[in-house]
């Protein structure tokens, strides 16, 4: 868990922003704190010397007169204001970046999984991705509006105050200096122990919206076998260990502000001897030792509260590290990428698999792999569950990369997954996903050719394609992949098992038009068990799990 991590400026420009503006903002702050410390210095020097008498030594060295008081009381409320409005600024200018640096991020993570894979092999759950880019980086709010504009102080004020101090009395500076690292150090040893309990607050976080999300999913099966009591209970006990988890973090968050607010007076309390004894003595100017004794604390406070915001901002900081490697895990390209569309006045290419082998996490989910689908032909992937058959489908689309051998092709590409993937919306909506102006004539034509002519392409689906009967969704699924076939004149057409949920006559129909799009000079790639789809095709390719492959 860094302070600052690099990537926020690369992933978010609107940081840049904030750090740029908080930059000028701050240098104008702590300008304005060396003159109001300064005038404020100077006034209590012109109010307090006549009532001493006349001080011994060099108590009045370099006092103002009566006269000046007005001019220099004018300085310090300009001083004032320019601090306030300094501050104002800063805070502003960090609650409004926080505000798009979230946007931003969220932005970029959504494009990540849009772009990456659907075949993820990072084992995190929908429900874990949710709370990384909801809860976790609205967290990041205290991150910007308390830690960013105390960070910039640190970087700005605090070697700028010192340099003031070192000018105006070397010994008070020297001093500083000596004892200004102790805060640091503990900042760090105390940063360690809050890492370690915030990252576990958060994966337990992140366990209970997996847990709810499940529970919710399953709700209806656990009512049947009625174990809803069980898994209430269980809830219960997750919610009560994030409890603890975080009044864990909040104890050592609270322990580290005092013992940085420990830290800093002593550093201060040590300094300040000095100066009084040397007033005392007369061996110091009255009004320089106000001066020093003014700005002193202003050089101890921008690293005591950038610790205690820090420690207040590791959940966000948390989920941005998350967020991070989501956005960096980039989309694995294709060893052998696939060729582009020749266009629809040149022949039509067909697909290709040389010796193709694709790992899931190390193992390979088949042998080697070669066959191809000439255009004009309808070819039938079948085997057992787990020989690989949907996954070199997405390896056709990209979703996962060959280790070995090569992939050729078309660029255009229509295809149906197991799933239909339907959203809320009409069913012509669905049928025509993506595309920027739809042909309705093309959609009644795709859905006619699905086996489900009967189905209103105005009719609304609700979420998730609520509406229809899984042979329904299924044949909406098959009329997308047609109507993309038939709009972007694809080459080649991939479906993975799509008549699971058909009954006989309409699976026989949907052969019908595989066969009908094979002798339109398009290539079909059809992965199924049902004997029908089997025998419907032209050649059927058996994947084996054995080492000599698969050839065809």
């Amino acid at each position: 868990m860094k302070p600052l991590d690099p990537r926020l400026l690369r992933y978010a420009r609107a940081a840049r922003g904030v750090f740029a503006a908080g930059g000028i903002l701050g240098l104008l702050r702590t300008l304005a704190i060396i003159v109001w410390s300064w005038a404020l210095a100077q006034l209590i020097t012109i109010v307090v010397l006549p009532m001493i008498g006349a001080p011994t030594g060099r108590v009045a060295e370099g006092a103002f007169p009566t006269s000046d008081l007005w001019w220099v009381l004018l300085v310090a409320g300009a001083a004032l204001l320019l601090r306030s409005a300094a501050a104002w600024g800063m805070d502003t200018v960090a609650a409004r970046g926080a505000v798009r640096v979230k946007s931003q991020l969220r932005g970029a993570a959504l494009d990540a999984l849009d772009a990456a894979s659907p075949e993820r092999e990072d084992e995190r759950s929908d429900a874990e991705l949710a709370t990384s880019l909801g809860r976790g980086l609205d967290a990041l709010d205290g991150y910007f509006s308390g830690y960013v504009p105390q960070l910039i102080l640190t970087a700005i004020a605090t070697p700028l105050l010192i340099l003031v101090l070192l000018l105006a009395d070397p010994v008070s500076a020297i001093t500083v200096i000596i004892v200004f690292p102790i805060i640091p150090v503990f900042m760090i040893l105390i940063g360690f122990a809050t890492q370690a309990v915030q990252d576990r607050q958060w994966a337990q976080l992140q366990h209970l919206s997996a847990s709810f999300l499940d529970v919710v999913t399953g709700l209806a099966t656990l009512k049947i076998f009625r174990r809803e009591a069980r898994q209430s209970a269980r809830i219960a006990r997750e919610t009560e260990e994030y409890r603890s988890r975080t009044m864990t973090v909040l104890r050592v968050t609270f322990l580290s502000g005092f013992v940085l607010d420990l830290a800093g007076t002593f550093s201060i309390a040590l300094v300040a001897v000095t100066v009084g004894t040397r007033l005392v003595n007369g061996e110091f100017p009255l009004g320089l030792g106000l001066f020093v004794l003014l700005l002193l604390p202003e050089v101890f406070i921008p690293i005591r509260q950038v610790g205690a915001a820090f420690h207040a901002s590791t959940e966000g900081l948390s989920a941005s590290t998350e967020v991070f490697e989501l956005i960096e895990r980039e989309r694995r390209p294709l060893d052998a990428p696939i060729a582009g569309h020749p266009g629809a006045a040149a022949a039509r290419t067909g697909l290709r698999f040389d010796a193709v082998e694709i790992l899931r996490s190390g193992r390979p989910v088949s042998s080697p792999v070669s066959f191809s689908v000439a255009p004009g032909e309808v070819v039938a992937l079948a085997g057992p569950s787990g020989a690989g058959k949907s996954t070199l489908l997405a390896g056709v689309l990209g979703f996962v990369a060959p280790a070995r051998g090569r992939i050729s092709g078309p660029a255009d590409i229509a295809w149906s997954g197991q799933r239909p993937g339907l959203l809320q919306g009409s069913v012509a909506e669905n049928v025509a996903l993506g595309d920027p102006e739809p042909d309705d004539l093309l959609v009644a034509r795709a859905l006619s050719a699905a086996a489900i002519p009967e189905l209103d392409p105005s009719t609304l689906l609700g979420a998730g394609g609520a509406g229809l009967s899984g042979g329904q969704a299924q044949r909406v699924g098959i009329a997308r992949a047609l109507y993309r076939a038939w709009r972007r004149d694809a080459d080649v057409l991939l479906l993975d098992e799509p008549t699971s949920a058909l009954d006989a006559e309409t699976e026989a129909a949907v052969c019908r038009a595989l066969r009908a799009e094979a002798e339109g000079g398009r290539g079909v790639l059809v992965v199924s068990h049902r004997r029908p789809v089997l025998e419907s095709a032209d050649r059927v390719v058996e994947l084996t799990a054995t080492p000599s492959g698969v050839h065809a």
